[in-house]
């Protein structure tokens, strides 16, 4: 099993900035697939973005396309989400979240950080 912490969440205004980091523990990193995902208040998770063992492949929900830039240093056992252009709707916790690259499901996900984007 893998444990998972996030970290660097904030509050920031329209338009800013925030960098979301996962640094991951029990498993060889570069045999996992990871995401972020969010769940604003009132609403269901959704998926943001994920990123292949290899890093090579990357696939972004639309409402971030363009915005967000998700990467990970398997040297580090770290995976990022760069966020540019935050919106008001981007609010919400972020969760990561990691699975054997060979299985469906997410299998492992972190404890959550709040993002609040202020108008």
């Amino acid at each position: 099993q893998v444990q998972l912490v996030e970290s660097g969440g904030g509050l920031v205004q329209a338009g800013g900035s925030l960098r979301l980091s996962c640094t991951a523990s029990g498993r060889t990193f570069s045999d996992i697939e990871m995401a972020w995902f969010r769940q604003a208040p009132g609403k269901e998770r959704e998926f943001v973005a994920r990123i292949t063992r290899s890093g090579r492949i990357t696939e972004y929900a639309d409402s971030v396309k363009g915005r967000f830039t998700i990467s990970k240093d398997n040297a580090k056992n770290t995976m990022y989400l760069q966020m540019n252009s935050l919106k008001p709707d981007d609010t919400a916790v972020y969760y990561c979240a990691s699975k054997l690259w060979y299985i469906n499901n997410w299998s492992d996900w972190g404890q959550g950080t709040q993002v609040t984007v202020s108008s």
